[in-house]
């Protein structure tokens, strides 16, 4: 057994490197999705009901409501008033920031110093989609007749969201691995 923590013990640097990784590989993929309208109409609950990003959009919460399409479904009606609220134009440049934190992050080998700014801006972007924890009812189970409704019983909204502690936390140590990365190559020169 001691053999398995001697190896795991080793494994620092490997596990930095495999949550860059991910981080690049989650926000390029998530981010390019906001391109397409069920990806772009899905986060319209948590953007709506943000009191910092729905200036963005032009009908207020709830009136969403009554346009969502489920993921796969087709309906003109809907996608008209998705245009109409400005969800795809948002989700556009959202989706490029988005790309772009990835992109910067993956400048690591040859950028650090991209690469920790990206990695802080990820940690920063956890901050605001955490956030949503508290701003959009949709991130609980709602009060369908159940006694298991609210608080504490994520619905899948919520545990989509609560997910980015994780990103925030392989944010950080990318970030300070990045940092210190920078902070030798620039005392090396």
């Amino acid at each position: 057994m001691d053999q398995f923590f001697k190896y795991a013990s080793k494994l620092h640097e490997a596990g930095i490197h495999i949550s860059r990784l991910a981080l690049i590989i989650v926000l390029v993929w998530i981010g390019g999705l906001k391109a397409f309208r069920y990806e772009a109409s899905g986060i319209v609950p948590f953007v709506a009901n943000s009191p910092l990003m729905s200036f963005f959009y032009t009908h207020d919460a709830p009136e969403y409501k009554s346009y969502m399409n489920k993921e796969g479904e087709y309906k003109a009606e809907n996608i008209q008033w998705h245009e109409a609220n400005n969800t795809y134009g948002f989700s556009y440049g959202l989706g490029a920031v988005i790309v772009g934190i990835g992109i910067l992050i993956a400048l690591y080998p040859i950028l650090p110093k991209l690469s920790a700014i990206g990695s802080f801006l990820a940690f920063g972007m956890s901050f605001v989609t955490l956030s949503f924890l508290i701003t959009t009812p949709e991130s609980w189970v709602p009060d369908l007749g159940d006694t298991e409704h609210g608080f504490p019983y994520l619905s899948g909204a919520g545990r989509l969201v609560i997910k980015d502690t994780i990103m925030m936390g392989a944010a950080l140590v990318t970030m300070a691995q990045a940092a210190d990365k920078y902070l030798k190559n620039k005392k090396g020169e």
